[in-house]
């Protein structure tokens, strides 16, 4: 048996803890270090950075998160780790704005400190020899430090190349769950070799949505304080304000509990379906969240303005991949399309064709139009199945048996 496991026997479902929203405020920062990546390196080479760094930094709190659905967290010795990984978090963070550059080395030594520790630790210390938990920690541990050499070699080296090998590391990364962490001749694992408390599992991921969403909003606050106010930027902050609210509404109305409980219901899927609706696709929510947040400051800045080729493309892919990320998730969590949210999506894109002949604001208050005309069509589809008599989705789920 495992050390340091939480007390699956307790009733009641596990809620998040004071340890690990601690942890969070970290991530917090972290968000906001790759939004002002973005922002001050709005380009095709900025983006691809951008992503790069998002997709470090979502992984690192991803398999702490996996961590600690299963560890106890009023254990002193797991308090302690939780700890260490928040200071590795921070330095992470902190190196976010010079990664390709003169901080390459700090960024990866944080990045690697935070993944081989975290799993050196699951496997020595939480894991006695010959058990399931040392195998698969054991395994993730191998996977972290193959990629761990491509990491090395990117902060190693300069220009493009880092940035490719960097790549290469996190294709490694993002690749090891899919493979369930095979290692050449050892045994298999299945998805029965993990276990997910889906109240606590589902709950940490809302969290952090909620994180990039404050974020944003804390970034346009920021944005507007420190620039001339006049009729333009005040609509401009509003706009963006009322694109931030869309955008919590449309997650946490309806897909939050549903997608919860659907996972609560999954049995031989479970893990499966965690890592796929979660591990994976929620970071396409994440980057949604961050590329409108950088939207908003451009347009905040410069309201009655043409944007440019790049400037227009962030204040409209912002809310379409966000969107787009909806529908994806809601197809694997229960293999259903949902054609409001492509169709918005594909609406934000469309919203780009203004910024030929309209300036900033106007692009803006388009694609809060589609955000409110999608979130308008699936409360009028809401409010006919209530005068139908007919039960809502959750409704449904809600009647169905526990697992």
């Amino acid at each position: 048996m495992a050390r340091f496991q939480r007390d699956r026997s307790v009733d009641g479902e596990q809620k998040t803890t004071a340890l690990e929203l601690f942890y969070d405020l970290v991530f917090v920062f972290a968000v906001t270090q790759v939004s002002h990546l973005l922002l001050d390196h709005l380009s095709w080479t900025g983006l691809a950075h951008a992503a790069i760094v998002l997709g470090a930094v979502w992984w690192g709190w991803n398999y702490t998160t996996w961590a600690t659905n299963e560890l106890d967290p009023e254990s002193p010795v797991v308090r302690g780790l939780m700890l260490v990984l928040t200071l590795a978090s921070l330095l992470l963070a902190v190196a976010i704005p010079e990664a390709f550059d003169g901080r390459a080395g700090l960024f990866v030594g944080a990045y690697l400190a935070l993944q081989l520790g975290r799993s050196a630790f699951l496997t020595f210390a939480v894991a006695p020899a010959g058990t399931l938990e040392r195998q698969r920690a054991s395994r993730i541990l191998i996977w972290f430090a193959c990629s761990g050499v491509f990491w090395v070699a990117g902060a190693v080296a300069d220009g493009h190349a880092r940035a490719w090998l960097w790549v290469i590391a996190l294709a490694i990364d993002y690749g090891a769950p899919l493979t369930l962490y095979r290692v050449p001749g050892l045994p298999r694992l299945t998805n029965r070799a993990w276990d997910v408390e889906t109240s606590h599992f589902a709950e940490r991921f809302q969290l952090f949505v909620i994180i990039a969403l404050g974020e944003s909003v804390v970034a346009t606050g920021a944005t507007t304080s420190e620039l001339h106010l006049d009729a333009g930027r005040l609509t401009a902050f509003v706009v963006a304000f009322a694109g931030s609210a869309a955008l919590w509404w449309l997650y946490f109305t309806y897909v939050a509990r549903i997608a919860e409980r659907r996972l609560a219901l999954a049995d031989e899927d479970r893990v499966a379906m965690a890592r796929d609706g979660y591990t994976y696709l929620h970071v396409l929510l994440v980057a949604g969240v961050i590329v409108a947040a950088v939207g908003d400051e451009v347009v905040i800045a410069a309201p009655a303005e043409r944007l440019g080729g790049a400037e227009l493309a962030a204040v409209v892919a912002g809310p379409a991949l966000y969107l787009l990320g909806h529908a994806l998730f809601r197809l694997r969590m229960a293999g259903s399309l949902s054609v409001k949210r492509l169709t918005g999506a594909a609406g934000c894109v469309a919203c780009a064709a203004l910024g030929a002949v309209a300036p900033a604001l106007v692009v803006a208050v388009a694609v809060v139009v589609v955000l409110a005309a999608v979130i308008a069509s699936e409360e009028v589809a809401a409010a006919r199945r209530t005068a139908r008599g007919e039960p809502s989705p959750l409704e449904r789920l809600q009647a169905t048996t526990q697992p």
